[in-house]
């Protein structure tokens, strides 16, 4: 199969587009950072640099490599997040243009060049079904995605659309925050969880992958949060 993971540098994206190669897929992965890029280009067939916040460029992606089974969009974005007291519109208008409309605008530019039987897969959050104080501009932006899975499942058919909604997961998204503080949230949220733990990127990796081989499945958001919005 030949996959495109757009924000395959770092994180969950990286996990994904490991995954896949590894299975013998070929994987093309996009990305910001020049050394990112450089580590990760070993391991798939093509690392290029692309905006993912661009149409333009990333009409271009589309259009120079040509057909592909399947497209995952793992573009993050950080801005949005505090309590609504604090929260700047500017960052929460920020975390919509880094998140929800580069997502759109990829799945948009992609139609021509997925096949058929092919999917769409976006990286969303649970953000977007939990109540944690503090993540309501989170929980929207992410929220509109997912929203958009069912209507797109049904006009974009026969080709796929599904969604992963990771819960808490170790990567360098949390990188902000100060490394102590970071591990007694992680030991606070294991504590909530049913299976004891934070999520590892291989997780949600799992779930992607799931998804593209899952034929009969399409219209839905798959939470892989290890049961923390139970």
């Amino acid at each position: 199969m030949r996959v495109v993971v757009l924000g395959g540098t770092s994180g969950i994206g990286r996990a994904i587009a490991e995954s896949c190669a590894a299975d013998g897929d070929e994987v093309l992965v996009t990305g910001r950072d020049p050394e990112k890029l450089r580590t990760v280009a070993e391991k798939v067939a093509v690392a290029e640099a692309v905006d993912g916040r661009s149409a333009e460029d990333v009409r271009a992606f589309f259009a120079r490599h040509g057909r592909f089974d399947h497209l995952v969009l793992a573009l993050s974005s950080a801005s949005g997040a505090g309590t609504l007291r604090d929260l700047k519109m500017d960052d929460l208008r920020a975390g919509f243009e880094g998140k929800l409309f580069p997502h759109l605008t990829a799945a948009q530019a992609a139609l021509d060049t997925i096949a058929g039987d092919g999917s769409i897969t976006f990286i969303t959050a649970a953000s977007a079904q939990g109540s944690i104080p503090g993540t309501a501009g989170l929980a929207a932006i992410n929220g509109a995605l997912e929203r958009a899975v069912p209507p797109l499942a049904a006009e974009l058919a026969p080709i796929r659309v599904n969604a992963v909604s990771p819960g808490v997961i170790d990567t360098p998204w949390w990188s902000a925050i100060p490394e102590a503080q970071r591990r007694e949230q992680f030991a606070a949220f294991a504590e909530q969880t049913p299976v004891r733990r934070v999520g590892r990127p291989e997780d949600v990796a799992g779930t992607v992958r799931f998804l593209m081989s899952a034929g009969f499945v399409t219209g839905r958001v798959i939470t892989c949060d290890g049961g923390l919005t139970l």
